[in-house]
């Protein structure tokens, strides 16, 4: 069985580092430098799963990734919440007033940018992955240039932090799915939450009907994400969470959308990790 696994950016990015944890294991990873890329390694076999950064507690839902998995018919079997930790880092001997340009995925840019209003002489760059530029930086021995990256891409690429634990709000936290092409096997009763995807008629109340049988049938909705329909102007699909105590609530729940909503469909169901 092939168990590689698909991330977004390099050894050393954050992807790298759920990867480690969720799966508790020396595993071998997939590097991809887009969320596109990732979902090819899926769809042509190279890797058995991936691990997508879903949604962040500052900057919001990462709302293409929503389209990807929708399209791409994979299915959510597991998700993981890290928080994030940026850091600036340079080459060794570097000081932050050496620093005229600083590259980063734009995540973490966005995440740090009160930070760097106090050196307005740093010129921020938006780049592909937080590690990728922290290895291009040593590979390369480029002075006068930093990245925001994590620790381990710090350790793994020999560069010396400039600043610490940069980000605005040091509560940082980003949710990952874990997807494959594959529904989840786990076991019922280890089923407590669900991600669902729905579309409506431009009906007055219809999303209210449909969230008060998510309630009468005992789900807790903990996301909902509208996404516009490109070939149908002004219309939406909706992308929710739910968590649930009682996977039979579930069960009745989705028998009673299928009917009520258009194009339902279940993207995932898979354990909580939030509990």
């Amino acid at each position: 069985m092939n168990n590689k696994v698909a991330i977004q950016g390099i050894k050393g990015s954050f992807h790298h580092l759920v990867a480690q944890e969720y799966f508790h294991e020396d595993i071998e990873v997939h590097e991809c430098l887009s969320f596109d890329k990732l979902v090819e390694s899926l769809l042509d076999k190279t890797c058995n799963m991936a691990v997508m950064a879903i949604e962040n507690s500052i900057a919001g839902s990462i709302i293409p990734n929503y389209a990807l998995i929708d399209a791409n018919q994979l299915h959510v079997i597991g998700e993981y919440y890290i928080n994030i930790h940026q850091n600036l880092m340079a080459l060794n001997g570097q000081r932050i007033e050496d620093i005229t340009e600083v590259y980063s995925h734009p995540m973490a840019l966005l995440q740090t940018k009160e930070f760097f209003k106090q050196y307005p002489h740093i010129k921020l760059i938006e780049d592909a992955d937080t590690a990728e530029v922290a290895q291009r930086i040593h590979e390369n021995q480029l002075k006068g240039v930093g990245a925001v990256a994590s620790y381990a891409a710090a350790k793994l690429y020999d560069l010396n932090i400039l600043g610490s634990e940069i980000q605005t709000i040091k509560n940082n936290a980003t949710r990952f799915v874990i997807v494959q092409t594959k529904n989840s096997a786990i076991p019922e009763e280890d089923i407590n939450k669900a991600s669902l995807k729905f579309e409506l008629d431009h009906k007055r109340g219809s999303l209210a009907t449909i969230l008060n049988v998510m309630s009468d049938c005992r789900m807790n909705l903990t996301k909902i994400q509208s996404l516009p329909i490109i070939e149908t102007p002004w219309k939406y699909s909706f992308f929710v969470d739910v968590t649930f105590d009682k996977y039979s609530d579930f069960v009745k729940a989705k028998s009673v959308l299928e009917i009520m909503a258009e194009h339902f469909k279940v993207l995932g169901e898979y354990k909580n990790a939030r509990i």
